[in-house]
């Protein structure tokens, strides 16, 4: 009886090692997924949820190591350190400044950039159609001809437009060029706007109300401080024409805007192609918006006196 006890004991103790040594060998075999964001808004947000929620609607039951930078290139890099260190198996990079950062740390760790406006201008990929590294992802550019001329429909008169952007971005400046060529073509004069840091943005907003509008490219800082540019230009009657339907929300007039979720969603999918080994990342193109919107801000436009024609589209 007693030899029978201790029989049973044992297979007890061998049952329970199993079952402990399975349940950890499951969760070390969890897919690591590090998400690395240069500092907190609402599109960069946006994007994130997007990314995440398309990857467990994929079913994709994954550990997300969220690391916020706060606006600090010293903690991207920490942070892209330590997701190379931690071994992911996949890295999603919010802003420009976050995919450089986890670029610079890692050549063989599959990373997707998102909110990004042009990869290969960023110094990420060698060409859109073939990156040609360990980098692809979703691009937020919307046609900077056609916020142009939303624009000038919206302010016919409009002589002078201030470009308003952070000159640290290089993808903000590239738009940024991109808009003083399309005023160009309408007999519009530009003025570039920049400022460094978000301690600056209400001294060179209030030095700069000379101008009829203002257009703001894709741009982390100022999106992160844009109730204060809304606030003064809307005093000066200076209407805002921009890229984020949030920043539309949030005083600027308006803009043809695509949905940040959305593009976190169409990254995920890229996620899934590489993760099931479909295709390797430096074959996978990079994607664009292809549902683009007109958003507009009817109290802004009463505040401004300017009436935004009905079908407008």
């Amino acid at each position: 009886m007693k030899l029978l006890t201790k029989m049973i004991t044992a297979i007890l103790l061998i049952c329970v090692s199993i079952f402990v040594f399975l349940k950890f060998q499951k969760k070390s075999n969890k897919l690591k997924i590090g998400i690395i964001q240069i500092i907190e808004h609402q599109a960069l947000d946006k994007a994130r949820n997007g990314f995440i929620d398309e990857m467990k609607t994929l079913g994709y039951d994954a550990d997300f190591d969220i690391q916020i930078a706060g606006g600090d290139i010293s903690n991207l890099n920490s942070i892209s350190q330590k997701f190379v260190n931690d071994k992911k198996n996949l890295i999603l990079a919010i802003s420009t400044p976050a995919a450089q950062a986890i670029a610079n740390a890692t050549k063989d760790i599959p990373i997707l950039g998102t909110a990004i406006t042009d990869f290969k201008v960023s110094g990420l990929i060698d060409s859109n159609e073939s990156p040609g590294r360990n980098v692809s992802g979703t691009s937020d550019l919307v046609p900077v001809e056609k916020q142009i001329s939303l624009l000038k429909s919206l302010v016919p008169e409009c002589k002078n437009v201030g470009i308003l952007y952070s000159s640290g971005e290089a993808n903000s400046k590239f738009q940024a060029e991109m808009a003083s060529k399309e005023c160009k073509k309408l007999g519009i004069k530009t003025k570039d706007i920049t400022v460094s840091n978000s301690s600056e943005i209400q001294s060179v907003v209030e030095c700069n109300t000379d101008v009829d509008a203002i257009f703001l490219p894709t741009d982390n800082l100022v999106a992160s401080c844009i109730p204060t540019v809304s606030r003064i230009a809307i005093d000066h009657k200076i209407p805002i024409i921009c890229n984020d339907a949030d920043i539309v929300a949030k005083g600027a007039l308006a803009s043809y805007a695509m949905s940040y979720y959305d593009l976190g969603k169409k990254t995920a999918h890229q996620a899934d192609r590489i993760l099931k080994k479909e295709i390797e990342i430096q074959n996978m193109p990079i994607e664009f918006p292809t549902d683009i919107n007109l958003i507009k801000n009817e109290e802004t436009a009463k505040k401004l006196g300017i009436s935004i024609p009905e079908n407008l589209e």
